[in-house]
C-alpha cells in the first residue's frame, strides 16, 4: 500500500490509525484523510514530536498496513 491508496481507504483504516495514535481526535483524524504530511504535523501536533520521529512513526505504520488493507483475516 502507498499513501495514494490509504488515502483512498481511509474510512476504512481510521480505526488503525485510532490505535496507533490514541490522543487523535476524531477532528485530526478528519484533518490527515490519509494524506502524509498531515499525519506527520498531526503527530507533531499532538504528542509534540520531532520532525524525523513523526515521518519514521507514518513510515512504520504504513509498514505495519502493508498487504492487510483489503483483508479480512481473522
Amino acid at each position: 500500500m502507498d499513501w495514494h491508496q490509504l488515502e483512498g481507504n481511509w474510512e476504512k483504516l481510521k480505526g488503525q490509525v485510532k490505535q496507533k495514535w490514541a490522543k487523535f481526535t476524531d477532528d485530526d483524524l478528519n484533518m490527515v484523510k490519509g494524506r502524509k504530511d498531515e499525519l506527520i504535523g498531526r503527530i507533531k501536533h499532538v504528542y509534540g514530536s520531532a520532525h524525523e520521529d513523526a515521518v519514521k512513526q507514518s513510515e512504520e505504520f504504513m509498514k505495519s498496513i502493508k498487504g492487510n488493507s483489503t483483508s479480512d483475516k481473522h
